[in-house]
């Protein structure tokens, strides 16, 4: 889980779609998850390993992004997908991603070692989509604290996560962004609406 991937990838809440072109045949998937140099796609078109694709998508509200690329994996109906693309198509992709991170529709979750400790750094929205990751890092790897200064948008599951981490795990909240800050001072000053919520059976 310590990620050392060149190109970090981003999920979202709610999944993108994506026009695919294959064979002569279009249809369309769900974008799991994103990065500069690919994505991993749901879809129900039969794709083929090492077989190249068309992508047309956009990214809440981004411009159109089309860009070839070349089928690599597959697990079950969910593709990995890598790009062959320029500069534009480049530049479109990081613009499309920083906008999704900044506006909290998209989230980065890695955790990396700093002085001894393992320190969980979330990026753009914290809630319910992280749960699995949120969840693997702190009872699989193991983390010391959580950087939020990179969050841009929090929901009652995100901060429920953060609940468990610190209460169950011991876990520091570290750097907090302002909207963070907010939304858990006001959660701690009501700890009962945690408990009304699903999201404090983590």
């Amino acid at each position: 889980m310590l990620d050392q991937r060149r190109h970090q990838r981003i999920r979202f809440g709610n999944l993108p779609k994506v026009k695919i072109g294959f064979g002569g045949a279009i249809g369309e998937g769900l974008i799991e998850n994103l990065s500069l140099s690919g994505l991993m796609v749901r879809t129900d078109m039969p794709l083929e390993i090492s077989h190249n694709i068309g992508c047309e998508f956009r990214i809440f509200g981004s411009a159109l992004i089309d860009v070839p690329a070349a089928v690599i994996s597959r697990v079950g109906n969910v593709f990995g997908i890598r790009f062959q693309t320029g500069p534009i198509n480049q530049i479109l992709i990081e613009d499309a991603i920083n906008s999704a991170l900044a506006s909290g529709n998209a989230s980065i979750l890695n955790v990396r070692e700093l002085g001894g400790k393992k320190i969980m750094r979330i990026t753009g929205g914290l809630g319910g989509s992280l749960r699995n990751d949120f969840m693997h890092a702190l009872t699989r790897v193991g983390v010391d604290e959580i950087d939020l200064e990179g969050v841009t948008l929090v929901d009652q599951a995100g901060l429920a996560l953060c609940l468990v981490a610190s209460n169950r795990h011991g876990v520091t909240l570290g750097a907090q962004s302002p909207c963070f800050a907010e939304a858990w001072r006001q959660a701690l000053a009501a700890p009962g609406e945690f408990e009304k919520s699903g999201d404090a059976r983590l």
